[in-house]
């Protein structure tokens, strides 16, 4: 765990739509004026060997799962930038994308000229469409910034709700550390080499984050349809996602092991330990070239 890259893969592996960092807020209107601020900036990471692998891996691993199809309507609550609304546009696919921040989904809109699509500014709280109007419902990282746990509960009801009957679901967000100590340390670990307002944006996540449990409950409502996993040991990172539609083929497995082969040394062995992880907790990952050897 001695590296700030590791900590990038950690966090931004399955969280590609918005930034994992959430700085200490009052509420929903300072939460959008926070994240009105930095769209540009969070999409050239993605230009990088290390985003380009997340923003790939990610696309395939949901792409596949979830197996969007012509004409489906797919809502990306939380969205962000959409880095991946345009992979879903080009599946024929029609997406919705929800965010609290209109210059985060005014810059997404203008990434996505050639593939027109409907951007909301909303709370996921409420959901402003009819019953059952989605195919699917994704949201990374974007629960966390909830106030509460009633506000939790609101927004999974709301998902739900929005659901169409045996409609895919694929949802992740950090999982709260028992102790501000560990919190703090995770924080601080590498601050002698990461920005100031990472370690503190860092700490304020995971300080904001709810509990295993606490996502458990909430998603409940979702009944039997939803399988929860978790990184092993401690519950960092915790995913909710229905049966996958269809498995990867080859041309997504030869694409994820290209984007691999781009990153360093260091990189490699951090995404491959972050697999064991995960592994451990029951969630094979598809895609990770000798995935269990840390030596390799």
């Amino acid at each position: 765990m001695g590296s700030i890259e590791m900590w990038e893969l950690t966090f931004l592996v399955f969280s590609v739509y918005t930034n994992p960092l959430t700085p200490a807020v009052g509420g929903d209107k300072d939460m959008a004026e926070i994240f009105d601020h930095w769209p540009e900036k969070y999409d050239q990471w993605f230009e990088t060997p290390l985003g380009q692998f997340i923003k790939g891996y990610e696309a395939e691993l949901i792409l596949n799962m979830l197996l969007p199809g012509h004409g489906e309507f797919i809502l990306d609550a939380g969205c962000g930038t959409g880095v991946l609304t345009v992979d879903i546009l080009e599946t024929g696919a029609k997406v919705v994308s929800l965010d609290l921040s209109r210059p985060t989904l005014d810059h997404t809109v203008g990434k996505c000229r050639g593939n027109p699509f409907p951007p909301v500014q909303g709370e996921m709280r409420t959901l402003p469409f009819a019953d059952a109007s989605f195919d699917c419902v994704i949201s990374t990282m974007s629960l966390h910034p909830l106030p509460d746990e009633a506000a939790l509960a609101d927004t999974m009801r709301a998902a739900r709700r929005v659901l169409k009957p045996g409609g895919g679901l694929y949802l992740i967000d950090f999982g709260r550390f028992r102790r501000a100590a560990t919190q703090r340390f995770f924080a601080q670990d590498r601050r002698d080499i990461q920005p100031e307002k990472f370690t503190c944006d860092y700490f304020n996540s995971l300080r904001a984050a709810f509990s295993a449990d606490e996502l458990s409950r909430a998603v409940q409502v979702f009944g039997n349809d939803v399988t929860r996993y978790a990184t092993a040991l401690a519950p960092f990172m915790v995913i909710f996602k229905s049966v996958a539609r269809c498995e990867p083929d080859e041309a997504a497995r030869l694409a994820a092991r290209e984007l691999y082969r781009r990153l360093s040394a260091s990189q490699q062995k951090d995404f491959r330990l972050y697999a064991r992880w995960l592994r451990a907790g029951g969630l094979e990952l598809p895609f990770v070239p000798n995935a269990y050897s840390c030596h390799s």
